[in-house]
């Protein structure tokens, strides 16, 4: 039997979004909170995102934060952000991070034009700037990383991976741009190649160097239908070499997914901060 990107995009996306809708109202019942915060960028996952949490909690209890670095995001991401926001009806604050991004000149170590470092600070500049809202008005920070970039760790440790709920957590990619499409989003945003934007001309699948239906499908074959990746090419068609890039991608990035590591004590019987 040989599987196909049709069997990953083939789920109730009526019932995924009334899911995930419940799950954001619960988290904020639960949790004594008046709101939620997102960082929007004007990319299919953060508009899916905010679009779900709107309908979730309505639109007086969301607010987004639109935060560029003019040197690195298109002028199109930021215009297409303030018009979702603008379209949801939601409270939304522009803020440009380019002048924080330079304070950090400061420190003597500190050079702008490196790629890798420079481009994660942006990201955690602004984790910085959304749970300073949250903590301000008792919000929580919906964070937007969808499946695929979960289990492949893109995302930036303690920047767009800090937050405190992750609601597309549980789509790949493929299925979020097939939500969105359900959900109404303009075509725009739904197409949009995919990028972080954390250096000029940052496009998430050319710094992979594979295309996000690749990578969900060999992710399914995976993680949902429990198939071993060395049988994965037979079912797929896709080369095992591709297959042994994404799962390199998966082990070395497990810390992203995991606690810090503790100390174990003779003396400590479970984990050192376990939960009652």
């Amino acid at each position: 039997m040989k599987i196909t990107i049709e069997d990953v995009l083939n789920i109730p996306y009526t019932k995924a979004a009334s899911i995930i809708e419940s799950f954001i109202q619960e988290i904020i019942e639960n949790n004594n909170v008046k709101g939620a915060v997102i960082g929007l960028s004007g990319g299919i996952d953060s508009s899916v995102t905010l679009t779900l949490a709107v309908n979730a909690l309505g639109k007086n209890n969301i607010t987004a934060l639109i935060m560029p670095d003019t040197r690195t995001t298109p002028e199109e991401d930021i215009r297409d952000a303030i018009d979702l926001a603008k379209q949801l009806e939601v409270e939304y604050h522009l803020i440009k991070i380019d002048n924080i991004v330079d304070s950090y000149s400061v420190a003597p170590f500190f050079v702008l034009e490196e790629k890798i470092p420079t481009g994660n600070l942006r990201a955690r500049i602004r984790m910085c700037l959304l749970y300073y809202y949250a903590n301000k008005h008792n919000y929580i920070v919906v964070g937007t990383s969808d499946r695929s970039e979960l289990l492949i760790g893109y995302y930036t440790k303690y920047g767009d991976g800090g937050v405190d709920i992750l609601p597309i957590g549980c789509l790949y990619k493929t299925q979020v741009r097939k939500l969105g499409e359900y959900l109404g989003l303009p075509k725009k945003i739904v197409t949009k190649p995919s990028s972080p934007a954390l250096w000029p001309g940052h496009l998430a699948e050319k710094e992979l160097g594979l295309k996000y239906e690749v990578i969900d499908l060999v992710l399914y074959a995976i993680f949902d239908l429990g198939i071993s990746p060395d049988k994965v090419p037979s079912y797929t068609d896709v080369d095992p070499d591709v297959v042994i890039k994404i799962m390199k991608m998966h082990k070395s990035t497990r810390h992203k997914r995991i606690f810090p590591a503790i100390p174990k004590m003779p003396w400590i019987k479970n984990s050192p901060i376990k939960e009652l």
